[in-house]
């Protein structure tokens, strides 16, 4: 292979590269938003909803739509159903066929970050699914969850190359000297931080909400782990919660 070629073909294998990860940034983002569109209209005409239950057959890619249920009232206690899918009567059923194609549509991929919203409905056996509907506002929720470990919490830092999107510090105020009091000893959960990690990850996936909420680090931050500074080290200030 002269030199020429081998050039040519490095050129064509990183524009490869960056069309693949673009293609993949492009399904995620439009993955969530067809889960925001279905989470709207179902909470329009049934505000409690929590979950939507279903089937999922992973050889076709498809699923079965079963209903749609609320919170649960105790950690004993099921998630009571609040609509059915043979229950014609509710608003919700005019809606059955459309909320489940476009789950079916928002799951069809394999890296979709809808996918960290679901478990197994341990209520039932089998092939049984529970759908977490996406919070309202996703910017909200994370202030909710980290300041119910660290109360004073002003900010966090994510960094989008670790699970999609994960948090590595918690800025709690300020220290005596001016500078940002900043930890990175989190005092949630792994459950939380599930759930938290899954939640940062969505906020990088939907650029309307990355450029509202994540903002750049600044040159002189020092990475608490050592890794290189990137554009996906950013800062997310927390809103504040009731």
């Amino acid at each position: 292979m002269n030199p020429a070629t081998a050039d040519l073909l490095t050129i064509f294998k990183q524009q490869r590269e960056e069309a693949d990860a673009q293609r993949t940034r492009a399904e995620k983002t439009y993955a969530l938003a067809v889960l925001d569109e279905t989470a709207a209209l179902i909470r329009s005409l049934c505000p409690e909803a929590v979950y939507v239950n279903f089937a999922y057959y992973g050889n076709t890619r498809t699923l079965v739509l079963y209903g749609v249920l609320g919170e649960q009232s105790s950690p004993l206690g099921t998630c009571p159903w609040l609509w059915e899918e043979s229950d014609q009567e509710h608003p919700l059923a005019e809606h059955g066929e459309k909320i489940g194609l476009d789950l079916q549509e928002g799951l069809a991929p394999y890296n979709s970050p809808a996918w960290a919203r679901i478990r197994r409905n341990s209520a039932r056996e089998g092939n049984d699914w529970l759908l977490e509907l996406p919070p309202p506002d996703r910017a909200a929720r994370i202030a909710e969850l980290v300041r119910e470990h660290h109360p004073e919490a002003t900010a966090v830092v994510v960094d989008g190359r670790n699970a999609g999107g994960r948090i590595i510090e918690v800025i709690e105020d300020v220290a005596e000297d001016g500078s940002d009091n900043r930890t990175t000893r989190r005092r949630w959960n792994e459950r939380c931080d599930d759930l938290l990690t899954a939640l940062v990850a969505q906020m990088f996936a939907l650029p309307d909400l990355a450029d509202r909420h994540l903002i750049p680090v600044g040159s002189n931050y020092a990475h608490p782990y050592g890794s290189s500074l990137s554009d996906h080290v950013r800062r997310m200030p927390l809103p504040p919660t009731a």
